[in-house]
């Protein structure tokens, strides 16, 4: 597992409180307890604050799996 990969779960399991969920490549939100609207914003903005980017509109609503967000 990359430190990206290992970053982007651990925000995961933070921001869904599960210290169990892994995250795979083509996990979708469906795919996560928890992980509805607000838990997809939740999700977003920790990931800008945990690697200090700033995603557009279109990269925060569009991607299709977990893969999607790495680079």
């Amino acid at each position: 597992m990359s430190e990206i990969e290992s970053r982007l779960e651990q925000i995961a399991r933070d921001v869904f409180d599960d210290d169990e969920l892994v995250l795979t490549d083509s996990m979708l939100a469906a795919d996560v307890p928890g992980w509805d609207s607000l838990g997809h914003v939740n999700f977003m903005y920790s990931i800008e604050q945990a690697f200090g980017i700033s995603l557009s509109e279109a990269e925060f609503a569009s991607f299709s799996d977990v893969g999607a967000l790495q680079p």
